[in-house]
Formats: structure tokens, C-alpha cells, sequence
């Protein structure tokens, strides 16, 4: 069995970061449907604009509002304004073909694979 890649949304944008919640990262609810993660799921973001990478979990935001929120301590790394990836992996005994979300400046669906 291997961790392998099963879901990523490319170039998303971080509308808020929120030190005042508990942790995870709020994602449209949409993005959430089209990538094929799970509410709860463990995820991996990368931050493009700072480098900083860190583990959280998905939280539903409201469908079409474009919302990516890095919530709790995950705000001090991660910041309003960042281009992030979002990477959701898959335990299995055989390679799996991932979907890919593309998003544009407003976090809104332009391409998917």
C-alpha cells in the first residue's frame, strides 16, 4: 500500500486567514465537489508565495464564494493573499489517476482534469 496523490486544486488564493478559529482550511464548497475531497479530510497545502507546507483538514465554505480560509494556527503561515496548492492523497494498492482543479484569481473553477 502506498500514499499516493488523488486530488489537488492548483493556484488557489487565500481570501482570509483567521487565527481566531480552531484549525483547518475552509474551501468552497464547490472547489471541495470538483477535486473530490472529503469534509474532514486530511489535506497537504503549499504555499507557492512563501514555501511554508503544512497538514490541516477540510471545512465546507459556501458553495460558489470562492472562499479558501487558513484558519487557526495554520494563519500564521500562510497568509491572505498567498497562491497555495491543495493536495489530498489516497491510500492504495495501485497507482490512481488524481483529479486536478485549476482555479483562477477568484478561486473559480477554469479547467479540471
Amino acid at each position: 500500500m502506498r500514499f499516493v496523490l488523488s486530488s489537488k486544486i492548483f493556484r488557489a488564493t487565500v481570501t482570509e486567514a483567521n487565527l481566531e478559529y480552531q484549525g483547518s482550511i475552509t474551501i468552497d464548497s464547490d472547489l471541495i465537489d470538483k477535486a473530490g475531497l472529503w469534509v474532514g479530510e486530511k489535506v497537504l497545502v503549499v504555499s507557492n508565495t512563501s514555501g511554508a507546507r503544512l497538514e490541516t483538514y477540510v471545512i465546507p465554505g459556501k458553495a460558489g464564494s470562492g472562499t479558501i480560509c487558513m484558519n487557526g494556527a495554520a494563519a500564521h503561515l500562510i497568509k491572505k493573499g498567498e497562491i497555495i496548492i491543495i493536495m489530498g492523497f489516497e491510500l492504495s494498492d495501485r497507482p490512481i489517476k488524481a483529479k486536478f482543479v485549476f482555479v483562477d484569481e477568484n478561486n473559480k473553477c477554469i479547467k479540471q482534469l
